[in-house]
């Protein structure tokens, strides 16, 4: 074999050999792994050596037949046989070579592509059948043959072998003395075909992972216990010892290996999530992640809403006066409460256990107001208190009880005469019923009759009435503090008595009050005077 021949077929297994291990690398995976493969197909051979300074002509005429013993998925022991048939050497003639060998093989498996690498010894017999005197010339010698190849596999049974390319090395002594003496053939053999696989077991699937739900999936958060939590992984290949790692949003992982607990303990209401991580210490290439996952959730115990009660007090107030709301709230679960106020009528103000109620301006009749007592959780309890609002009476008003007119008396306008009197009595009778009631007298003057003196006339009306309850004939015994003198508008001889009731006032427009130390009071009733008898005339 030429320099460039040998360093081709080396450059070629050198390639070969660097991309079995990178396939290796990326594509192994479990397959199917016959007991026995055996490859059958065509050979073609470069021997690569030299006769009498004319090298031996490839033989493209072979076949190649190589059953191997597969011990595990990788290793295995080839038995190879070859045969070349015919090449023409021009003057040396026409060179033949079989071969038999022996020697281990190592595959790696891959998806859609076996890579493999073998090393083999054995013997080769080398016939060049030559032109010269002596006729033909064979020699059985020790050889070699190291290489590798490609199958693609097309079913489960059988795969095409795309190459296989080997360097083979011989030893031969070639007679006689014409021929060269410890010729070492050193070439190449080329080879493609098919390979039939018999027996093995079917390869395991892939392995699969599931969590068992929680248990419990659900509780209360006034009820939390551990929750317990199983993974279970299938096809798990014998003596293969799996690490598993588990994780949970919420609560604390307690145990290891395919089983676990969850401590809940001080847990929110919420849903919460495990998951377990099985992790195989020499995983298959074509093995996924092993995980799976459990839900469990916390529920809210049940919410009680607070309560509420309301009072009133005072319960019945006059309309302007204020009441007071109070309220007795509940809270079983002890959370913070805030209070709201509304009224039927008035106005409320407060935001605590109590507010005021203003009754200003408020119709008579019951006033309703709803207190509501929220919590943070927005539940509500709401109560009702009644306040009832009375109307007071009008405030007491004066009022006239009579009048006496001065008319009948020309000469004495202002005197109290009979018919006043009886006026003035009845004013008495009142007046000693309602012992806290006043008297407001008001005198009036005509200047039309009363000529100039109508202004005076006018106060001494009312002074002499005044006198006449205080003092009088009837001996009324009016307090003089009870009774007011006032004058009036001029326009009649009269005067007009009012009564003023216990928290009243006289606001009758157009009034003067009167000094009484400077009105002429009218005199006492003089007694009539004694008539002296007659004198009686003598008896004739």
């Amino acid at each position: 074999m030429s320099l460039r021949s040998r360093a081709s077929v080396n450059l070629l297994l050198a390639a070969l050999f660097v991309f079995a291990l990178s396939s290796s690398a990326l594509f192994a995976q479990e397959e199917p792994t016959p007991k026995v493969d055996v490859f059958g197909g065509y050979s073609w051979y470069n021997p690569g050596v030299r006769v009498n300074g004319i090298e031996l002509a490839s033989d493209p005429k072979g076949f190649a037949f190589a059953p191997t013993y597969n011990f595990s998925k990788n290793f295995g022991i080839t038995l190879d046989g070859a045969g070349h048939f015919g090449s023409d050497s021009s003057s040396l003639g026409q060179n033949q070579a079989g071969s038999i060998m022996v020697g281990p093989r190592y595959i790696w498996r891959q998806p859609r592509i076996y890579t493999f690498v073998h090393a083999l010894v054995g013997m080769q017999l080398l016939s060049i059948d030559s032109a010269t005197p002596g006729g033909t010339y064979n020699h059985k010698g020790v050889a070699t043959m190291v290489g590798g190849g490609f199958d693609l596999p097309l079913t489960k049974r059988v795969s095409f072998r795309l190459l296989e390319a080997n360097y083979v090395w011989a030893h031969h002594n070639l007679t006689p003395q014409s021929l060269v003496r410890n010729t070492n053939p050193s070439g190449a053999d080329l080879r493609t075909g098919l390979v039939f696989n018999f027996g093995g077991a079917p390869p395991l699937p892939p392995m699969t992972m599931s969590c068992t739900a929680a248990n419990p999936a659900t509780m209360r958060e006034d009820q939390l216990v551990p929750v317990a939590v199983s993974s279970n992984v299938t096809n798990v290949p014998p003596k293969k010892v799996l690490t598993y790692d588990w994780k949970t949003t919420g609560g604390k992982i307690t145990g290891t290996g395919s089983s676990v607990q969850v401590d809940t303990n001080g847990l929110a209401p919420g849903n919460y999530t495990v998951t377990a991580t099985a992790t195989d210490p020499k995983p298959r290439k074509d093995q996924g992640p092993l995980t799976c996952s459990s839900n469990f959730s916390v529920t809210e115990k049940p919410k009680l809403p607070p309560t509420a009660s309301c009072s009133a007090n005072p319960t019945t107030v006059r309309a302007g006066d204020p009441a007071t709301v109070s309220v007795a709230a509940g809270n079983p679960d002890n959370r913070p409460l805030t209070y709201n106020y509304t009224t039927s009528a008035g106005r409320i103000s407060g935001n605590g256990a109590s507010a005021n109620l203003d009754t200003a301006g408020a119709n008579a009749g019951p006033i309703t107001v709803r207190a509501t007592v929220t919590d943070d959780r927005g539940l509500s309890a709401s109560c009702n208190a009644t306040v009832n609002v009375e109307v007071p009476p009008p405030p007491p008003q004066a009022s006239k009880l009579n009048e006496c007119t001065f008319e009948k008396d020309k000469k004495r306008p202002w005197r109290v005469d009979n018919a006043c009197k009886a006026v003035l009595d009845e004013v008495a009778l009142r007046l000693q019923r309602e012992a806290d009631s006043r008297l407001v007298i008001v005198g009036h003057g005509d200047p039309a009759a009363d000529k100039k003196k109508a202004d005076e006339y006018a106060g001494q009306r009312a002074v002499n009435s005044k006198e006449y309850l205080s003092g009088g004939e009837a001996k009324q015994q009016i307090d003089p503090s009870r009774i007011e003198v006032r004058t009036g508008a001029p326009g009649s001889q009269s005067a007009e008595y009012w009564l003023v009731p216990a928290g009243a006032n006289f606001n009758q427009a157009g009034t003067q009050t009167v000094d009484e130390n400077a009105v002429k009071k009218a005199a006492p009733k003089k007694p009539a005077p004694h008539k002296k008898a007659a004198a009686k005339k003598p008896a004739a």
